[in-house]
């Protein structure tokens, strides 16, 4: 693949932007990712272009979409898993909630009994 300098595509320049805000080196994260130094450089560069594996294991990893890291949005996660995210955050505050009634009737049925003896 040739290119110019100036028309870096947007895949290397997220791939390299999304390594850098996890504070990796390219050999760290080539590392984890399962590729070569090397190889990152070059996504990195747009010397070469991934295959679709390495794209889907960039965008688990660094937990984005597809869209986002080949530049099609600026959204890095779709609704769908932000919507995920608060329906989650949602149930473990109502898990808390029940928690602390379960508490809360533990307690007054410790009083109703204490009275009850007084």
């Amino acid at each position: 693949m040739e290119k110019e300098a100036s028309s870096k595509s947007m895949f290397a320049i997220n791939l390299g932007k999304l390594r850098r805000e996890k504070g990796l080196s390219q050999r760290q994260a080539a590392a984890l990712l399962g590729v070569s130094q090397a190889l990152l450089s070059h996504y990195e560069t747009d010397a070469r272009e991934p295959k679709l594996e390495f794209v889907l294991k960039i965008c688990d990893y660094y937990s984005v979409t597809a869209d986002f890291i080949l530049g099609r949005t600026k959204e890095r996660n779709d609704a769908a898993s932000r919507l995920s995210g608060h329906v989650n955050e949602l149930i473990n505050s109502l898990e808390e909630v029940k928690l602390k009634e379960s508490e809360l009737i533990g307690k007054l049925k410790q009083l109703t009994e204490q009275k009850k003896k007084d």
